[in-house]
């Protein structure tokens, strides 16, 4: 299920559309202030955040802001009562996705994050070439390099080593994995996805700095060790 961060200080508000999303195949990550938001977006993945403007210890533009310095592409929509103009204008320029004024259309919202997310997916574009520790990977050739030995992928490992490259060291969600590669995300197409995870990792094993890390419920990293 795709991951949203919901920064919202008002509990009951919060937990109605928490629950919503969630009935909606959403997870959802609820935080009641700024800056436990903040460190929630530090320690898990997430594919969309919807922050609140006027919340305590850090309001939604601060967060917003560092939220941005972090990771410039990731999805984000204000939600808030806060509808004055400049309000509205400074939320596009923090470089909010969409800004929606409560009340809203929650059927709305739904086909909002659904657009946003596909339109996301689709846009990212991916290296081509690419160094990995001691392996060179070239994606359309589906090979896998290091020194004299060449390992010749199957396309669904070279599609998924490449999502992993292109985003060294990063957290890739399992949803977009699944959804980009496998074009669905289930409870079969994530085994799937382990088994191709695990024959990665087989592959990588001859460089001992190069790792593919488990975050569990968040989904994968691969890391080269410095």
């Amino acid at each position: 299920m795709p991951k949203i961060l919901l920064v919202e200080d008002d509990p009951n508000f919060g937990s109605v559309l928490k629950d919503y999303l969630q009935l909606h195949d959403y997870e959802v990550r609820l935080c009641t202030n700024g800056q436990r938001g903040l460190s929630a977006f530090k320690e898990e993945a997430f594919d969309l955040c919807i922050l609140d403007v006027m919340m305590p210890e850090m309001d939604g533009f601060t967060l917003a802001g560092l939220i941005r310095k972090l990771n410039q592409h990731i999805p984000l929509f204000f939600l808030t009562a806060r509808s004055l103009k400049q309000d509205v204008v400074q939320g596009f320029e923090l470089g909010a996705d969409d800004y929606i004024t409560k009340p809203f259309d929650s059927d709305v919202l739904l086909l909002k994050i659904k657009a946003l997310l596909q339109r996301v997916q689709q846009q990212q574009p991916l290296q081509e070439e690419m160094q990995v520790g001691q392996f060179y990977f070239h994606a359309s050739l589906r090979e896998l390099r290091k020194q004299d030995e060449v390992i010749r992928l199957s396309p669904k490992e070279a599609e998924l080593l490449q999502l992993l490259a292109s985003n060294l060291n990063k957290v890739v969600s399992r949803s977009e994995a699944l959804q980009r590669i496998w074009k669905d995300d289930n409870y079969f197409t994530g085994r799937s996805m382990d088994v191709y995870v695990t024959k990665l990792r087989k592959y990588l094993a001859a460089d001992p700095q190069v790792e593919i890390l488990n975050l569990h419920g968040n989904g994968f990293r691969l890391v080269v060790a410095t």
